[in-house]
């Protein structure tokens, strides 16, 4: 059929007149409401607008966040909150008063308290307790901020952790990567703004849905790092493409696709364009910034990092490579710290000591690399899973191994640089370290905190979607940017 007949059959056929009659109409509607404004019509956006650095709300305190997320939600009871209460009552029957009303996703019955097995300490110049499987978390506490009295309302997985990072307990709704490249834009065109990196054998029990842009423009979607072998899948050219044909190819695709965006003004049709181009600068930028033996050897032991090995430790590093090459937001995963006790893969005898020894020397390597190389102030490192634990012991199925059940009432995360103050222990608990006393915290409240160190107001920062103007923190205005943490 040649083209003259094919463009009478397009002309014809039903589904091109409906598709072009709604496009006619929706033009014309707002071609009028936007002359009862006043307004011409707006021109196309610029190729690579969605990329570019913007002006943020007000002055920042951090131009990058790296986010350590111990998925599977780590005891915090056996790491930074020490209640001499549970080791005077370890393996004695729970008092009633903690079980009525609540209910746990695996305790039944009457379960023990559960002492922590483990030894704490004080540390630094606020004294605060540190379980002695963390010496080198103990040895920068002067460095940190420690909240003890974070709590959430969920108390499963996968919701508790797109709570966190999306503000809904259902997939849909956008990172909180994604809001920032969109609040700020991109500081290396060559790198995406929002990278993800993954350890512990698995993706986060929420899956991609945590680092996703939702109802965003997909470009500023995360991009899924790996620390071995070829560091993003399908990013390179095809066997027998060389680097200038792909050039060409690039700019053929370009020339069609903003034909197609001054035709139907579809935002994902620029997101295309951007992200064909990023995905052909990366090719370049990406293998060099996860080239970790471009460091010294002197840095490698201090990480742990052994080159060709995927670890939490190599992530570490890696972030840091990033956000010294300007990427806005870099998200740690790391899986393995779902400490139930139902046998020695994830028991607090076993299991739970192996998982902080390689997490407290990479963590401890991170902070004291930001700071050598004068990067600590102006990074905000987070670090902390999905929900606490509970201070009795599980005993799933009459399980002999100690571990511990979900607990959304409170847990501790850490927080250093970027603006945050320096050796403080933030909030209480009771001397279960079942709820929170003082000085809750809530999510919304920790990622109305993190936007405005970044140079957002978390209350204005929002997309209109379906009728709503969405934002990170949710509908109500419930957050508070918690200035007692900062400095």
């Amino acid at each position: 059929m040649d083209e003259l007949k094919l463009s009478q059959v397009r002309a014809v056929t039903r589904r091109t007149f409906f598709n072009g009659m709604g496009a006619g109409i929706g033009a014309m509607a707002l071609e009028a409401l936007m002359a009862q404004e006043g307004k011409a019509q707006p021109p196309a956006p610029k190729q690579n607008a969605p990329l570019t650095p913007k002006k943020p709300h007000h002055k920042p305190r951090a131009k990058s966040v790296i986010y350590l997320h111990m998925s599977g939600a780590p005891p915090t009871l056996d790491m930074f909150d020490y209640k001499p209460k549970l080791v005077e009552l370890n393996m004695k029957p729970c008092p009633q008063s903690l079980l009525k009303g609540e209910r746990f996703a695996f305790i039944k019955g009457v379960p023990t308290i559960l002492g922590s097995p483990h030894k704490f300490a004080q540390h630094g110049q606020s004294g605060a307790w540190v379980c002695d499987l963390l010496p080198h978390t103990a040895s920068m506490v002067d460095d940190l901020t420690i909240i003890r009295s974070v709590v959430t309302d969920q108390f499963n997985h996968a919701p508790a952790e797109m709570f966190l990072y999306t503000g809904s307990a259902i997939p849909g709704d956008a990172a909180m990567g994604s809001w920032l490249t969109y609040g700020l834009g991109s500081e290396n065109q060559d790198l995406p703004g929002f990278v993800v990196l993954v350890s512990g054998g698995t993706d986060p029990t929420g899956g991609k849905s945590l680092w996703s842009s939702g109802f965003l423009p997909s470009v500023y979607q995360g991009v899924q790092c790996r620390s071995t072998g070829e560091p993003i899948l399908y990013l390179n050219d095809p066997p027998g493409l060389s680097r200038s044909e792909r050039r060409r190819s690039l700019d053929a695709l370009a020339k069609l696709n903003e034909a197609e965006a001054k035709q139907y003004g579809d935002p994902e049709t620029l997101t295309r364009i951007a992200q064909y181009e990023l995905a052909y600068r990366m090719q370049m930028a990406v293998p060099d910034v996860t080239d970790v033996r471009k460091e010294s050897q002197s840095t490698l032991d201090m990480y742990g990092v052994k080159p060709g090995e995927a670890s939490f430790a190599k992530n570490c590093l890696l972030a840091r490579r990033m956000v010294e090459k300007g990427v806005r937001y870099v998200q740690l995963y790391d899986w393995g710290w779902d400490i139930h006790g139902t046998g020695p893969g994830d028991d607090l005898m076993t299991a739970f000591p192996n998982k902080c020894r390689d997490m407290d020397r990479a963590a401890n390597a991170l902070i004291k690399d930001l700071k050598q190389r004068g990067m600590l102030d102006d990074t905000l490192v987070v670090w902390g899973g999905e929900f606490g634990r509970t201070p009795m012991n599980e005993a799933r199925g009459g399980s002999k191994y100690l571990g511990r059940d979900h607990h959304p009432h409170n847990y501790c995360i850490w927080m250093a640089g970027g603006g945050i103050k320096r050796g403080q222990v933030y909030g209480e608990t009771d001397e279960f370290g079942y709820h929170v006393v003082k000085d809750k915290v809530g999510i919304r409240d920790l990622q109305a905190t993190i936007l405005y160190q970044m140079g957002l107001d978390p209350f204005t920062l929002s997309y209109p979607y379906q009728g709503l103007n969405h934002r990170l923190i949710g509908p109500t205005n419930e957050a508070q940017i918690r200035h007692e943490l900062l400095s």
